[in-house]
């Protein structure tokens, strides 16, 4: 026994010279494989892996994905079709603004003479962009003309007529504001007796306008809340699906990230396929519309045609749609997957 023991001893102490080997001397430094490049693509795959899994996942169930996608879809396309809507209608109106006029029914004891020398100083004004003189006899013609009332005016013993100065302004003083000092200035005038200027409804317009913008924008965040609420029961019912598979993983030390990867980029592909699904929308209903809207515009002689979403306003749903997947996806793992422990 004592010669088993001798002979055991020195493997036992060989063992021993061989671990503290592995340690390294004083004054010497360990050697260290980098951590760089190895771990970061290892990161990147996880993502890549997390990301096509989750894709997958959402192709296996189409039909609730389908029904999850046109919801975040429909909520989508509501502000973005009404911004259109505005857009559209600002260019519509952008054209009304160089159309205000300013109408100066001149003293009917005012001659041409000095009615034309009015329309010089007029013009010289750096607010005004074009006078316009029609005299008593050019109103009288148009009045006949358009009126109806053509034999009527034979009875007449003279013009009844003005002298009328049609002053139209600079796009810059075309604001309702501006043109309201314009009218206070020209009226003013000692040769004038009456000025007219008809902006009641160009303000109603813009009054319109202002709402339907901040209406576009409250109801962008009413829907935004709708997209989060949405994705968020959508993972949280995937969460209680996977409860089982989530206490397996986390048994064998599969950490919270990890687990989360997968609802967090399910969430990313739902809010990113409902702001195509929005994008579509938009597009049919003005696709839908245009032949109506064409034929109105030639009725009105006009050339104007529906305007669709804008690159960057395609952009904009995209990125949106993706974050707001995102953030719901984030705060339903984020609540739900600290209440799963293993047992």
């Amino acid at each position: 026994m004592a010669r088993q023991a001798t002979r055991r001893s020195p493997r036992r102490s060989a063992t021993r010279v061989t671990s503290t080997d592995a340690v390294p001397k004083r004054g010497t430094s360990t050697v260290r494989r980098p951590r760089g490049k190895g771990w970061l693509r290892g990161y990147f795959k996880g993502h890549f892996q997390a990301l096509f899994l989750s894709l997958g996942r959402v192709s296996r169930n189409p039909l609730s994905s389908l029904m999850t996608i046109a919801v975040i879809g429909i909520a989508l396309a509501l502000p973005a079709g009404l911004h259109v809507v505005l857009k559209n209608v600002q260019g519509v109106s952008a054209g009304w603004e160089d159309a205000v006029q300013i109408s100066l029914f001149l003293n009917q004891s005012i001659e041409a003479a000095e009615a034309r020398r009015l329309v010089e100083k007029i013009s010289a004004m750096p607010s005004i962009e074009e006078v316009v003189h029609v005299t008593p006899q050019q109103a009288l013609g148009e009045f006949r003309q358009y009126s109806g009332f053509g034999d009527a005016l034979e009875v007449l013993d003279e013009n009844p007529l003005p002298n009328v100065l049609l002053v139209r302004p600079i796009k810059e003083a075309s604001e309702p504001l501006m043109v309201e000092l314009l009218l206070h200035e020209l009226r003013s005038l000692p040769s004038v007796e009456m000025a007219q200027l008809d902006m009641e409804w160009l303000k109603r317009l813009y009054a319109i306008m202002a709402i339907g913008e901040r209406g576009v924008l409250v109801l962008a965040v009413l829907l935004a809340l709708a997209v989060l609420l949405i994705v968020g029961n959508t993972i949280r019912l995937a969460i209680q699906n996977r409860r089982d598979e989530i206490e397996v993983q986390k048994l064998i030390g599969a950490t919270d990230a990890f687990i989360q990867r997968p609802f967090l980029y399910s969430g990313l592909w739902q809010g990113m396929l409902g702001a195509v699904m929005a994008w579509l929308l938009v597009t049919l209903s003005l696709w839908l519309l245009h032949g109506p809207v064409q034929q109105l515009s030639l009725l009105y002689n006009s050339n104007f045609s529906l305007g669709s979403l804008e690159p960057v306003g395609i952009l904009v749903v995209l990125v949106a749609g993706g974050l707001l997947g995102l953030l719901g996806a984030w705060l339903a793992v984020g609540r739900h997957l600290r209440d799963i422990e293993p047992t």
